[in-house]
């Protein structure tokens, strides 16, 4: 069992510490870079929008966690933070048939998130969002 922890604030630039949390992670799993790149990008969809819409503009700091778990078989990331409650997993998935200008705006992060995991659910405990993303690993192997 691997584990390890990312934590950051709720700045934009604070998502360029994500690339080497995630390589590392998958690099001590043995998770092949295509497979590393999805992860990323998934991940990297669900800090923006929590950095993005989680907290008011008031100009203090709050703290976002990152925990990852990963086994044999399976790679779980656990997203907490103490921002606004919200529910990703709620919103309807986005009609990709339609174009950039039929579509309502917003939910493309979180659609892909849904697309490129395999599990993800939320829930809000103590005061916290948690966003759980899973993701099997078996196939994903170098």
């Amino acid at each position: 069992m691997y584990r390890d922890r990312l934590l950051v604030e709720d700045r934009i630039e604070e998502v360029e510490k994500l690339p080497l949390f995630i390589d590392t992670l998958c690099e001590n799993a043995g998770i092949d870079a295509t497979h590393a790149f999805n992860l990323n990008l998934a991940l990297e969809e669900a800090l923006v929008n929590v950095i993005q819409y989680a907290y008011p503009k008031d100009g203090l700091t709050h703290e976002i966690t990152l925990d990852a778990e990963c086994d044999e078989n399976m790679i779980v990331f656990t997203l907490r933070d103490s921002g606004t409650p919200f529910d990703p997993t709620q919103r309807g998935d986005v009609d990709t048939t339609l174009s950039a200008q039929e579509r309502q705006i917003g939910g493309l992060g979180i659609f892909l998130v849904k697309q490129l995991m395999d599990e993800v659910s939320y829930e809000y405990v103590d005061g916290q969002n948690v966003l759980v993303m899973s993701k099997r690993i078996l196939e994903s192997r170098v």
